[in-house]
C-alpha cells in the first residue's frame, strides 16, 4: 500500500520529519469507494476522515422543497469530511458520494485524537487544516452573497476544471446557487468570450 500521496498531501500544508511522518500515516487505512457508493449518508455521524488519492466526490443535501443542492466537489488530493458532524458527532445534514470509483486513504475520529495528543507536528497540521477549511467556508459564503452567478462559474473555472469533467450540469448549477437555464447561459457567453 503506497501512502505517498497521502505523506505529499501532509508535507504539502506542514513540514513533517520523515519519521514522524511515516509513523503518522500508519494510522491510516486504505479504502475504496465504488462509483455511486456513498461516504457519508444524511442521518449518520461522520466517524472518518478521508484523504481522497484518486476519483472525485461530492457533497449535496435537499432544500425544504426536496431538491437536491450540491454543497461541495472534492477532487483527488483533498480532504473528504463532514466537519461538524465529525468533531461535534452530530448526525449529518449532508450526503458524501462517489462520483467515480475513489480510493484514498482514512482514519478514525478515536486515532485522529490520539495523534493530535501524542504528534505535537499533526496537533499543528490539524490547526492548520481546520483554519483552511474555515476559511474555504467563509469565502464561499461571501461568495455567494458578493459575486455574480457569472463571477462564480468564472472563478471556479479559474479553480476547478475537474468539476467540470466529472459533475452533471444541474449539481453545479446548484452548487453555484443558479438555475440550469442561467447557468446555460452562461455557460454559452463565457464561450463567446474566449473566442
Amino acid at each position: 500500500m503506497d501512502k505517498q500521496g497521502l505523506k505529499n498531501y501532509i508535507i504539502r500544508n506542514l513540514p513533517f520529519p520523515e519519521k514522524t511522518l511515516d509513523q503518522v500515516v500508519e494510522y491510516f487505512d486504505q479504502l475504496r469507494f465504488a462509483k455511486d457508493e456513498f461516504f457519508l449518508k444524511e442521518g449518520t455521524v461522520n466517524d472518518r476522515y478521508f484523504f481522497l488519492q484518486t476519483g472525485f466526490m461530492r457533497a449535496f443535501t435537499f432544500d425544504m422543497d426536496g431538491n437536491e443542492i450540491t454543497t461541495n466537489f472534492y477532487q483527488r488530493d483533498s480532504v473528504v469530511f463532514e466537519v461538524s458532524s465529525f468533531y461535534l458527532k452530530t448526525r449529518s445534514t449532508e450526503n458524501i458520494q462517489a462520483v467515480t470509483d475513489c480510493v484514498g486513504y482514512s482514519i478514525s475520529y478515536d486515532q485522529l485524537n490520539v495523534l493530535l495528543h501524542d504528534v505535537p507536528e499533526f496537533r499543528a497540521y490539524g490547526v492548520a487544516m481546520l483554519a483552511k477549511e474555515y476559511v474555504m467556508f467563509k469565502k464561499r459564503a461571501l461568495d455567494l452573497i458578493n459575486l455574480s452567478g457569472e463571477a462564480r462559474y468564472e472563478n471556479l473555472m479559474a479553480s476547478s476544471k475537474e468539476i467540470f469533467q466529472h459533475a452533471q450540469l444541474k449539481q453545479i448549477a446548484s452548487y453555484l446557487n443558479v438555475t440550469d437555464t442561467s447557468l446555460s447561459r452562461i455557460r454559452r457567453e463565457f464561450s463567446r468570450k474566449k473566442i
